[in-house]
């Protein structure tokens, strides 16, 4: 098990080397960081612009971490453009995660909620073909590059973990979140990368992050997911 390093001195930065995978519509880097040896969980964040609380609590996990994790990949922000201008979308007004090629994505438009509870009020592209943009494309094109056995998505605030199975990851991540698993979300997802990985055979859990401020999502849960993302993957 890796030791976390917990000194105060050490937490303004992410210590970890990035690697470019990609641009944004906007010309940003797309940015992951490797795993030394081969790569068994990609970690993805910020595949939604509008839910920073999902890149803020997996860089403040990361920032307790020495050096670069051994058989994890992470992905910090999947949607710089979304993230830097507070949308869901991308700059094209494509909600990612309705964008990847499967079989069942829908050329059209798919509604948002400014607020959970409320009403879909805000609508959003598909896209205009199956992976027709470059932050979905370039991620697709990761996952096959490092073959990971499974990724972990992580989203807010439905707080649960969406899965079809309750795998080993599944079981570890309730370890430390707390939360409870389901094996659907509720409702369709053409096109969403939980779909993509299923059909390209690869384990896809979405962590949805509970409702909470940032500072309370780090005090509750950070140390625990870095020692998480420390340890050995799950089997």
């Amino acid at each position: 098990m890796m030791p976390l390093d917990l000194s105060p001195e050490n937490r303004g930065v992410i210590r970890l080397k990035p690697e470019t995978y990609g641009r944004s519509v906007l010309g940003a880097p797309l940015l992951y960081y490797p795993a030394t040896g081969s790569t068994e969980l990609l970690v993805v964040a910020g595949v939604h612009g509008e839910e920073p609380e999902t890149t803020f609590l997996l860089s403040r996990a990361m920032r307790h971490l020495p050096h670069a994790l051994e058989h994890t990949a992470v992905v910090l922000c999947a949607n710089p453009d979304g993230m830097a201008m507070g949308t869901r979308c991308n700059a094209a007004g494509v909600d990612l995660n309705r964008n990847f090629a499967t079989s069942n994505w829908k050329r059209g438009s798919v509604g948002s909620r400014s607020v959970l509870e409320c009403a879909r009020d805000t609508l959003l592209s598909t896209g205009n073909a199956p992976a027709s943009e470059p932050e979905t494309s370039a991620l697709a094109d990761l996952i096959c590059n490092l073959k990971p056995r499974s990724v972990l998505s992580i989203h807010a605030p439905m707080g649960c973990l969406d899965a079809p199975e309750r795998s080993m990851l599944v079981s570890a991540l309730q370890g430390v979140f707390g939360l409870s698993w389901v094996a659907s979300i509720g409702y369709e997802t053409p096109g969403s990368l939980g779909t993509w990985c299923n059909e390209n055979r690869t384990e896809c859990v979405t962590l949805e992050l509970p409702r909470m401020s940032l500072e309370q999502l780090y005090d509750r849960y950070g140390e625990a997911f870095a020692q998480f993302l420390a340890q050995p993957v799950p089997r």
